[in-house]
């Protein structure tokens, strides 16, 4: 009768709650096509008009070579920062039950809600030399307003969330028990943390870090009002895209997007490269 009733079920298939997986793959590849793919693509062709010597002009550029400079190495130390700092956040809202818990986990998510000009105008305003905090680092000298190290502050300040939020999940869900057995048998408390808790959360704070680097290398709201834009000193590439587009010159933006385009690629390939040796790593 079991049997009966096995091979009479098996010729039933549970209903699918979309459809095929042929019109559902169909319909994904087309969404991803033309959102995603034909603007890649018409970005990667535009400048083909330019040929080899005038991409390679463009690249070779010093104006254009320092804003790269600037807004990868400010998007790779402002994502490191985060890392770092976005881990102690996240741990001490995961861990720890203090007055007004909710409210700092709210802020947290703060530049995600804010417009990115008002963020912007917000830090320039802060930070200028006779701003809150800008007038305290005046009498040392130190200007952060309206120069490379206002930029680092304002990548710092999008990027946070991202490198919080990615943590806060894994920490959650991470044994006590494994770090109280660690403590029982000796470990310290750095022991504890680089064997037992940092293999866990690493893939987490690696994806947080890509994340927060990702949107710190294409960030321009937040940034123009606090960065100066001074050429050569601190003008970021998405800035200078913008100029070149004001001045009609269409091919030498796309030639600087499909530069930062390749060099995002490779950086995030890295980093998810990493990602998965360490959860193989972690699994053996």
């Amino acid at each position: 009768m079991t049997a009966l009733a096995t091979s009479l079920s098996g010729g039933f298939k549970r209903p699918s709650v979309l459809p095929g997986f042929g019109l559902t793959l169909g319909f994904a590849v087309a969404y991803l096509s033309i959102i995603v793919l034909l603007p890649l693509s018409a970005l990667v062709l535009r400048p083909a008009t330019l040929g080899i010597s005038g991409f390679l002009g463009v690249l070779m550029d010093s104006r254009v070579l320092a804003a790269l400079r600037l807004s990868f190495g400010a998007a790779f130390i402002a994502a490191v920062v985060n890392a770092f700092f976005g881990l102690i956040v996240a741990w001490v809202l995961v861990r720890y039950d203090f007055p007004f818990k909710r409210i700092v986990d709210a802020l947290v998510d703060l530049p995600f809600a804010l417009p990115t000009a008002v963020a912007g105008i917000s830090l320039a305003t802060i930070y200028a030399p006779n701003g809150w905090v800008g007038s305290l680092f005046k009498p040392l000298g130190i200007e952060i307003a309206f120069t490379p190290l206002g930029v680092l502050v304002a990548l710092i300040f999008i990027g946070l969330p991202f490198v919080v939020r990615s943590l806060q999940p894994v920490l959650q869900d991470l044994d006590k028990e494994v770090e109280e057995a660690a403590v029982s048998l000796g470990a310290s408390r750095w022991q504890t943390f680089r064997l037992v808790i940092l293999p866990a959360i690493l893939p987490a704070l690696l994806t947080g870090f890509a994340l927060a680097f990702a949107r710190a290398v294409g960030e321009y709201g937040s940034v123009i009002f606090i960065a100066g834009n001074m050429p050569l000193v601190s003008e970021i590439a998405p800035l200078l895209i913008v100029i070149k587009l004001e001045q009609f010159d269409y091919a030498g933006a796309a030639a600087i997007g499909v530069i930062m385009l390749a060099a995002s690629f490779l950086i995030l390939l890295l980093i998810n490269l990493v990602q998965r040796w360490s959860r193989r790593h972690e699994e053996h």
